[in-house]
């Protein structure tokens, strides 16, 4: 026989544990961005920046590094430097749209090579968009946003 505490446990059992909202169930994960870049300074600017806004972030230093990223944690776009050391960005890119399972992927192209030749290259190799440096994060975050939430 049951006694009368064990039935006030039973018929509360639940009532005051928290429950997840009714849209959580819906909310996708947070999008996945990839800096690469090797200056710690605009990494720092970035990652802040991103995380704020709810991305969720990985770095790489350097071209390679970014490529070995992208085949394990396929991100949903990439923000990449032009001048790097082993591999450059344009490399990089090149690399990256040439691969059916990766060339869907928005490549925002952010350096400080601002010549009118340095931008068609970076259209010549994929990227989506060409920012230059020095840059203002609302204006990275902006572009990161209309990529990935349209």
């Amino acid at each position: 026989m049951v006694g009368l505490e064990e039935q006030k446990r039973v018929a509360t059992a639940g009532i005051n544990e928290e429950k997840p909202a009714i849209g959580d169930a819906l909310q996708s994960p947070p999008k996945q961005v990839l800096i690469v870049d090797d200056d710690p300074m605009i990494i720092k600017i970035l990652k802040d920046s991103l995380e704020r806004a709810g991305y969720h972030v990985r770095v790489a230093t350097q071209g390679l590094e970014a490529l070995q990223f992208v085949k394990t944690w396929k991100p949903d776009l990439i923000i990449l430097d032009i001048l790097m050391p082993l591999l450059d960005g344009f490399k990089t890119a090149r690399i990256l749209k040439f691969d059916v399972r990766f060339r869907n992927i928005p490549i925002i192209v952010l350096t400080s090579r601002a010549t009118e030749g340095e931008r068609k290259l970076g259209e010549q190799v994929g990227a989506s968009e060409y920012l230059y440096k020095p840059f203002r994060p609302p204006q990275v975050l902006d572009t990161v946003k209309r990529y990935l939430n349209a």
